[in-house]
């Protein structure tokens, strides 16, 4: 028998091509890490110090505040860290746990979406019998059910990935441990799990994008209902901002994912932006259009210190 040693740890060797490029990369992530978690932070502020905001709408989007304060944390910290020109090594255990925690917060967010989307479709569609339906247990068993699912589809996708014997080459093509690069370290045939992976992290956010899909369908045809043109646009608007996140958050995925060949600096370009340019753009796109969490916000704002009190 061949004597292989088992790897304990693993070097990420970082973003493909930007070699000497470090000092200005370092810069420019902090500076969307920063923004994201204040961004996130307020709007969770805003809405908790708000009675009018206390609605399931804007309970659904304190947890996708929660997932988009996570979410980025998983990856940036270790690659800050490098990039600051300190240690590339990332042990096995915590290899692990960032494929985890990604695919966790990450499946968490696809499946938000999706309940969010059923929201919408519920105020629409039946506002008379919105509270009714959105009630405080429902709301709380949706909310439960999206981290639950997440869960089990991550602890899936880790173990599938990190069953694997790992006893040669330790050197990540990458900036953080995800799937498709672990499986390149793996000493051992990986065909079969691949398709399986793929199918996993495929049909997971299509059936999500379908039923968001349904939703709003069906919203669409209610909204052409209504007579009033004010009220058509007063429809429309309470969906715009939760269609332009779904955009920004499923792109990515069908990037990263779903194409048959695959490009490292592609990739990792489009990782960046689902990292940290996608959670720190959704606090502004969920407060630009909507005048209770500006409202909201003046008044979190002011409280801190940061703007004058209101005339």
């Amino acid at each position: 028998m061949r004597n292989l040693s088992v790897v304990t740890e693993f070097i990420l060797l970082g973003i493909p091509h930007t070699k000497d490029m470090e000092s200005m990369l370092f810069v420019l992530f902090l500076g969307f890490y920063i923004f994201t978690l204040l961004g996130n932070l307020l709007i969770l502020l805003a809405i908790v110090s708000s009675t009018r905001l206390h609605t399931p709408m804007y309970f659904f989007l304190c947890q996708l505040s929660v997932c988009d304060i996570f979410f980025p944390s998983v990856s940036s910290p270790k690659m800050l860290f490098y990039l600051s020109g300190n240690s590339r090594v990332i042990s096995y255990a915590g290899c692990a746990s960032q494929l985890f925690f990604y695919h966790f917060l990450g499946c968490t967010e696809c499946f938000l979406y999706t309940v969010m989307a059923y929201d919408r479709f519920v105020a629409i569609c039946y506002p008379l019998r919105y509270t009714v339906i959105m009630s405080h247990r429902a709301c709380a068993i949706l909310a439960v059910g999206t981290s639950f699912f997440g869960c089990i589809q991550a602890t899936f996708l880790t173990a599938l990935t990190f069953q694997l014997p790992y006893c040669g080459a330790n050197e990540v093509d990458y900036f953080f441990c995800d799937i498709p690069v672990m499986l390149k370290l793996a000493c051992a045939d990986t065909s079969a799990l691949e398709m399986v992976g793929f199918i996993s992290v495929g049909l997971m956010p299509l059936s999500c994008f379908l039923l968001i899909l349904t939703s709003y369908s069906r919203i669409v045809c209610s909204i052409l209902q209504i007579r009033s043109a004010e009220g058509r646009r007063r429809a429309f608007s309470t969906c715009s901002a939760h269609l332009t996140a779904i955009l920004l958050f499923y792109m990515p995925v069908v990037l990263i994912y779903l194409r048959p060949t695959p490009s490292p600096w592609l990739d990792a370009t489009v990782q960046i932006l689902n990292n940290l340019v996608t959670p720190m753009l959704n606090p502004l796109i969920y407060s630009l259009r909507n005048k209770e969490v500006k409202s909201s916000l003046r008044k979190v704002l002011h409280h801190l210190g940061f703007l004058p009190e209101p005339l």
